[in-house]
């Protein structure tokens, strides 16, 4: 048993600006594909050759069995403009993807069309961490969805949303 406080902690992570990511997959019901969407800023490289991406999922989340079940999946970095996704996706209630922001891709996962970039994976490996499971996805495809790039990162810091201000440091 840890004795490192877990609320404390968490604020602590939060000290360390993220981008915001959602994570589909889809899961069978009753025969029919249906979408499944959480919401992540634990999304990180991991290798360039292969091409491999992680990121957690809380074992008490609702969408958990999905993704514990799941053979693919695909990350979507999110833009400024979609805060509204990020915090429907981060929520067990309602619904998460409407029906015209996504459609199933080849890996028949849901695809967000209006995103900044998204990776198609199939799952690689799944490690026990903690609380955590981490899913390491081989990337099988992935597109740049904002055209010339100037839509400004949704980021994640000190547990509110932020805007990247896109002009690089001096």
């Amino acid at each position: 048993m840890s004795s490192i406080d877990p609320r404390q902690f968490r604020n602590a992570l939060g000290s360390f600006a993220t981008g915001v990511t959602v994570i589909t997959t889809s899961a069978n019901n009753g025969g029919e594909r249906t979408p499944v969407a959480v919401t992540a800023n634990s999304f990180s490289s991991v290798s360039l050759d292969p091409a491999l991406v992680l990121w957690s999922i809380d074992k008490s989340a609702s969408s958990f069995a999905a993704f514990q079940q799941c053979d693919a999946f695909a990350i979507h970095i999110l833009h400024d403009g979609q805060r509204d996704l990020s915090q429907r996706c981060a929520s067990s209630k309602g619904e998460k993807l409407r029906p015209d922001e996504w459609q199933f891709g080849p890996l028949q996962v849901p695809l967000i069309d209006d995103c900044k970039t998204r990776f198609e994976c199939q799952v690689e490996h799944r490690y026990e961490g903690g609380d955590h499971i981490i899913m390491v996805g081989r990337v099988i495809n992935f597109e740049r969805c904002d055209g010339d790039g100037s839509e400004p990162a949704l980021l994640y810091y000190q547990g509110q949303y932020h805007q990247l201000d896109a002009s690089p440091a001096a």
